[in-house]
């Protein structure tokens, strides 16, 4: 069985790299770079990967995200920490949520800690 995965992030550059919850040191270069690694790893391991970078407006983001799932089924979406972290992205995190548990009821969620380790976040969900 081929699994599909989504990585959802927040748009590197949209993030506020001095907010609370940001790991100190990150930049959208890194953020690009480490879900670039951690995508290319799942794809190496044989999993289908679809990656998608939204903006911090909540309207805008339920939208791609519905979207995004109304074009593929998917076994796990990864939200990315730069939107899970920062105190002042919890209307974003909320709609997201709400958005793939309306949309896609069956498909589990898991969260990275930095963008380098998407893969093993998406990796834990697989197959349960």
């Amino acid at each position: 069985m081929t699994y599909r995965i989504l990585i959802v992030g927040q748009d590197p550059d949209t993030v506020d790299y001095t907010a609370p919850g940001i790991i100190l040191g990150m930049t959208a270069e890194k953020v690009r770079a480490g879900v670039t690694a951690s995508k290319q790893a799942l794809e190496g391991q044989g999993y289908i990967c679809d990656n998608l970078y939204v903006q911090p407006a909540p309207a805008v983001a339920e939208a791609d995200v519905a979207a995004a799932l109304s074009r593929a089924t998917y076994d796990v979406v990864v939200i990315g920490a730069g939107i899970r972290n920062p105190p002042g992205n919890l209307i974003l995190l909320e709609t997201i949520l709400n958005t793939i548990h309306r949309a896609a009821p069956q498909t589990r969620i898991a969260f990275n800690t930095r963008p380098d380790d998407t893969d093993a976040a998406a990796v834990r969900w697989l197959g349960r």
